[in-house]
């Protein structure tokens, strides 16, 4: 996965543990399926919280902007039926 996202200056004020976090999941996630990549990322949810290591709204939402740029309307579109559907999951 390209890392220039982790450049981004509006990303500036998170965390880099959580930075770094983020770009081990994204690795690990790269080639998952759909349905794969939500039961993974429940557990990356999971695992981040045993680990201290909580996004608040704010930042999570910066990090989905940050991760949209330069990609297509239909990738984007990917991305947010993706979002839509963990954060549908976590609210159980």
């Amino acid at each position: 996965m390209d890392q220039d996202w982790m450049k981004n200056p509006a990303l500036a004020g998170i965390d880099p543990a959580k930075i770094a976090l983020l770009q081990n999941l994204a690795s690990q996630g790269a080639g998952k399926s759909q349905n794969e990549m939500l039961n993974f990322l429940t557990g990356a949810a999971n695992t981040s919280q045993q680990q201290g290591l909580q996004f608040t709204p704010d930042e999570m939402d910066l990090v989905v902007e940050v991760l949209k740029m330069g990609k297509s309307p239909q990738e984007v579109a990917r991305i947010n039926k993706m979002i839509s559907l963990f954060k549908m999951m976590r609210k159980r």
